[in-house]
């Protein structure tokens, strides 16, 4: 049986202020959804309740039969504002870790999709913002997490980034993950939308 992502009567509340309530959807193995809206609607919230960071003030995440944040967020894939890149630890030394952190191969082949080779040796305090995204996209390919939680993937890309980032979320896709992606801009891919 496929694993689903499922959101009941979710409602969020914020430094006293309501974001959202009663939000509801449901994102099959296979599915990207897009979240969309202005800033502040709560779209980077709604990721971190699904990741289990953020409780809500009512409602029920599901993913697959597990509702326990914890336990949910041990299957989720985060690539967030933060870039996670250390300044004096190069591309590969920063994707070998966290591919040891999560227990997963791979890291040279990651390298390679993301456009790094030439820079695998690099440190990161070297790369631009746009090649550190770059480095967040690696480490979200490695983690071997079915549910990917993506907050604004494409800032700081170029074009060519920007193909990499839908490639490698159609990718996850297909092969049976999860994409959940808060954006202002169009992926470039088929998907769901979910306007806050």
């Amino acid at each position: 049986m496929s694993v689903c992502l499922s959101v009941e009567n979710l409602t969020a509340i914020r430094g006293g202020r309501m974001l959202f309530r009663d939000l509801g959807f449901r994102v099959e193995a296979g599915g990207t959804l897009c979240i969309e809206g202005a800033n502040g609607v709560g779209k980077t919230s709604l990721l971190r309740m699904i990741a289990g960071l953020l409780a809500p003030a009512g409602g029920t995440i599901l993913f697959g039969q597990i509702e326990d944040s914890e336990e949910r967020g041990k299957r989720v894939g985060w690539l967030g504002h933060q870039d996670a890149v250390k300044p004096q630890m190069t591309v590969r030394e920063t994707l070998s870790f966290f591919a040891q952190l999560n227990g997963s191969r791979g890291v040279e082949g990651a390298i390679e999709v993301v456009g790094l080779t030439r820079l695998a040796g690099l440190p990161g305090q070297y790369l631009s913002a746009g090649q550190k995204k770059r480095v967040a996209l690696a480490r979200l390919k490695i983690c071997g997490r079915p549910l990917w939680l993506m907050d604004e993937p494409l800032a700081s890309l170029d074009t060519a980034g920007k193909k990499i980032a839908a490639d490698l979320i159609t990718a996850h896709c297909v092969g049976g993950g999860i994409a959940i992606v808060a954006t202002h801009e169009p992926l470039g891919i088929d998907c769901e939308r979910l306007v806050l």
